[in-house]
């Protein structure tokens, strides 16, 4: 396929929302001087210019920004502050499957102490298989509910 059908293919995916998988190697290349100090890429992919990055301790979500993409928002999930996760399989057609992620976004961790739940929603191409994933959260998830009702 050509260069062309490449970025094509790539643009149809922006179009439709979902994101392809990119290396390691190439994602601790252009961010890891976002990394904290002794902190492992796992996993990432990237929609057009924003790319999502899972490492072994939190959720880094770059927007990038503006014409030339230099401007770019940071967001990060910190993994000990999921407590749900929910995930939609692809269908026929050209659905695509995502995962959920509900994180405490407040820096209380306790409900007396007037907890605040956000949302992000992470859409992946259809021959992404998910559940891996999924699975791999949803652990992460019960261990945080566990401990944080103790």
């Amino acid at each position: 396929m050509g260069l062309m059908g490449k970025l094509g293919g790539a643009m149809m995916q922006g179009v439709l929302g979902n994101m392809s998988e990119v290396s390691v190697e190439d994602l601790t290349n252009e961010y890891g001087a976002y990394l904290m100090d002794g902190e492992t890429i796992e996993l990432g992919f990237q929609l057009v210019r924003d790319v999502v990055i899972f490492t072994d301790k939190r959720i880094l979500d770059f927007d990038k920004q503006g014409a030339t993409g230099k401007k770019m928002r940071v967001d990060s999930i910190n993994l000990s502050t999921l407590i749900h996760i929910s995930a939609e399989t692809s269908g026929f057609g050209l659905d695509d499957s995502e995962i959920n992620v509900y994180y405490i976004a407040s820096p209380f961790m306790k409900a007396s102490s007037g907890v605040a739940v956000s949302e992000k929603k992470f859409e992946f191409p259809k021959k992404y298989d998910i559940q891996p994933l999924y699975k791999q959260l949803q652990e992460i998830a019960y261990e945080n509910h566990e401990r944080l009702n103790k």
